[in-house]
């Protein structure tokens, strides 16, 4: 498998640390964020594009534009931001995550800010990771949906979806989409008490023997249907950031992770 590793697991780490310890894990893979940590705000794009570089590591994309599906007040000038940032600090790709309030948004406007999104990240040759949100007050939780608004926008041509298996799995999906599948967020659910739909992103830990979230099914399914692109892990939960030895976590939960393919594939 090709494992990358999103800063939000070591947010407290500088993104040359950062870099370096993704290459001690044997990858070569990163996601930086305009969140946890905000490497895009505090940071020049030609600093991080030096830093990947001199490490020897590809950024992946950049996390995360939002509510990418309401284009109205500030929002057209962030992408834009946000897309130049980018294109010059080297980075594939950019997240787009839709509307998360309970709030509903129409299909019409979700493809019309697909449409408005489109030339944006063509004129600077990236790729839009469309993620759906499974939380119950998502305004587009299924990829079935956001697969059709891209067709309907007419951006397959830019557009790529994320699946995350948090999110696949408080939507109850059960469809897999690997040619459209751009890139995959791992995150564990181990709370044993928390109900599917009552489970946040504070939950989401590294994937081990207690996950919830079936990831390794998940991932199963989607290596089986033919999707050969990156994993990336994307815990949000304080007790992992919290951690004094990040690393030896991160590559315990790569190790775990690697031998549950390997051996539900020899089972077969």
């Amino acid at each position: 498998m090709d494992f990358a590793i999103n800063h939000i697991s070591t947010p407290k780490l500088s993104v040359q640390d950062f870099f370096a310890m993704v290459r001690r894990l044997g990858s070569d893979k990163v996601e930086i964020r305009n969140d946890i940590p905000d490497v895009m705000n505090t940071l020049a794009p030609g600093e991080v594009k030096a830093a990947a570089e001199a490490a020897g590591v590809t950024i992946l994309s950049i996390n995360a534009l939002y509510p990418f599906n309401v284009w109205s007040g500030d929002l057209p000038a962030r992408a834009e931001t946000m897309a130049d940032y980018a294109a010059a600090c080297g980075a594939k790709a950019l997240v787009m995550c839709p509307l998360n309030d309970g709030t509903s948004v129409s299909r019409d406007d979700l493809v019309e800010a697909l449409k408005n999104m489109a030339p944006i990240l063509r004129e600077r040759g990236l790729t839009g990771l469309v993620e759906t949100l499974g939380f119950p007050v998502s305004s587009m939780r299924t990829k079935a949906e956001a697969i059709a608004a891209v067709e309907a926008a007419g951006g397959a041509d830019v557009y790529k979806l994320m699946h995350d298996t948090f999110h696949h799995h408080l939507a109850g999906e059960t469809e897999f989409f690997p040619e459209w599948t751009g890139l995959v967020h791992i995150s564990g659910v181990t709370d044993p008490d928390v109900t599917v739909d009552d489970m946040l992103d504070a939950h989401r830990v590294l994937v081990d023997g207690d996950d919830r979230l079936e990831n390794i099914p998940q991932i199963k399914a989607l290596l089986a249907a033919g999707y050969d692109g990156p994993i990336s892990f994307e815990p949000f939960a304080e007790e992992v950031h919290a951690l004094d030895d990040p690393e030896a976590a991160l590559r315990e939960s790569i190790g775990f992770v690697t031998a549950g393919v390997k051996d539900t594939a020899s089972a077969q």
